[in-house]
């Protein structure tokens, strides 16, 4: 998701580190290594329902809703 994939373009890798930082203002317990390990939006949904507690359903439209419109 956040990860770089070799070959991309400068422009995308700046995207993604964008995404990244949003991401940890957003949800400030996730660490650096997190962001480089999350795959899919399923993978931060869990991390977000596990660290605070939500309910898979809230833990996913809360995700979902951040990931619209974003090119990962």
């Amino acid at each position: 998701m956040f990860g770089y994939q070799g070959g991309e373009s400068d422009e995308t890798v700046a995207r993604k580190r964008g995404y990244m930082a949003e991401a940890r203002e957003r949800w400030p317990f996730l660490t650096r290594f997190d962001v480089t390990t999350i795959h899919n939006e399923q993978q931060l949904a869990t991390m977000v329902r596990d660290r605070l507690g939500l309910p898979k359903d809230q833990a996913d439209a809360e995700v979902h809703r951040w990931t619209q419109g974003k090119h990962f």
